[in-house]
């Protein structure tokens, strides 16, 4: 399919999203009802909640996907050898792209969005607590896509969630080119049954250092979103580092901050002391546990702890991190570039929040998934990571010489 005809089905999608709010908001609460009686709570009702905003931000995303450059057919590193041949790479689609997750449905927008922009088909297979309002979802940008002229099929849902089927979805290789499992349950099962490529991503356990030259206000904003702007999303903090020379300034502050919005902090030896000291009102500390390092919270919690060094939190970074979205909040260039250049993580952030971590923040639309491995992609993956290439050389005549 041409651009323009992709970006037409693109903005029915979107159109389709508004059009049909109330049966999609049905049923939502459908589904909210049946995880509330099932005993979920926290992030995964977070995640599982649609409301007007939030479908309205979804046709926005889509409308975004389809403002973006078309990547299929764009030539580059095109250059003409000695003997006259142009040798050039031009982008072309991956194929078609699976996606096993959880309870997310705004996954099933965005992966059927950037999927179609970029020339894919899109098989879906959603969690069983979403499972009415990714089906219905699913049904409505389909049928907009279809009636926009995308063929029938290039957008598809699996209408049962036996756990059996995703078993045999993975195992199709000729069909599917690529598999992208979303939710940190998914994944071990998704590697061991897997016999076509995967693309694995999601589990974030973020770390924020503030380092000993941080401007101390700066600092306390940048903890803090990165811990409650939305605490139920892979790129939240998890994990505060503080450089021991200014821990009794600024712990107090961020700690403060985090009693007003009711997060609890599990705290090293010496935070647990210098926070004791302060005697802030409400504050919930306790003693870190040593699983609370590495650990992936999804919930107002953080671990708090003090270093000596950079270096230290370097090493500590390096142990308990899981390469998604770690920070510096520095005044010192020199510290900055260290933590750039040694910080082996996907998105590595100087004086920002993590929280940033997403497809629509960095311009791309929105996201197939945040990866946090290192082949084929990095980080938040759009339009450019789901197509591949293939070689094309032009000649005159040329034939290789004995």
């Amino acid at each position: 399919m041409g651009t323009d005809a992709k970006n037409r089905a693109l903005l029915a999608m979107a159109d389709a999203l508004v059009a049909h709010q109330d049966e999609i908001l049905r049923a939502n609460q459908h589904d909210m009802q049946a995880a509330q009686e099932a005993g979920l709570t926290g992030y995964i009702l977070d995640r599982l909640l649609l409301t007007p905003e939030r479908l309205a931000q979804y046709g926005s995303d889509v409308r975004n996907v389809a403002s973006l450059p078309d990547p299929v057919g764009q030539g580059f590193d095109q250059r003409t050898l000695a003997n006259g041949l142009v040798v050039g790479k031009v982008r072309v689609p991956l194929g078609v792209i699976a996606c096993v997750y959880e309870a997310r449905p705004n996954v099933t927008v965005d992966i059927a969005s950037l999927c179609l922009k970029a020339g894919n088909a899109t098989i879906l297979r959603g969690g069983k607590e979403a499972f009415h309002s990714n089906s219905t979802l699913a049904r409505t940008i389909a049928r907009a896509a279809t009636e926009a002229g995308v063929p029938e099929g290039a957008i598809q849902f699996v209408e049962s969630t036996d756990r059996a089927l995703v078993a045999e979805l993975l195992s199709l290789r000729g069909y599917i080119d690529l598999v992208v499992p979303r939710g940190g349950g998914l994944i071990d099962f998704v590697l061991e049954h897997a016999k076509v490529p995967v693309l694995i991503g999601g589990v974030g356990v973020c770390h924020t250092y503030v380092d000993r030259t941080a401007d101390l206000e700066k600092a306390v904003e940048i903890a803090d979103n990165a811990k409650t702007r939305r605490y139920s999303i892979c790129n939240a903090l998890d994990t505060l580092l503080v450089h021991r020379e200014i821990a009794a300034d600024y712990l107090p502050r961020i700690a403060r901050r985090w009693a007003e919005k009711g997060v609890e902090l599990r705290c090293d030896p010496a935070a647990l002391e210098v926070l004791s000291k302060a005697q802030i009102p409400n504050l919930q500390a306790r003693p870190a546990e040593p699983d609370d390092f590495g650990k992936e919270h999804l919930a107002l919690v953080a671990t708090v702890k003090v270093v000596d060094s950079l270096d230290e939190a370097l090493d500590l970074i390096y142990q308990y991190g899981t390469g998604h979205s770690d920070a510096i909040v520095t005044e010192d260039y020199s510290a900055a570039r260290r933590f750039v250049q040694e910080v082996d993580s996907a998105v590595v952030y100087v004086n920002a929040s993590t929280q940033f971590t997403d497809g629509a923040q960095f311009g791309l639309g929105a996201e197939i998934i945040d990866s946090t491995q290192k082949l084929h992609a990095r980080g938040p993956v759009g339009l450019q990571e789901i197509t591949t290439y293939k070689w094309v050389v032009l000649g005159t005549g040329q034939v290789r010489p004995p």
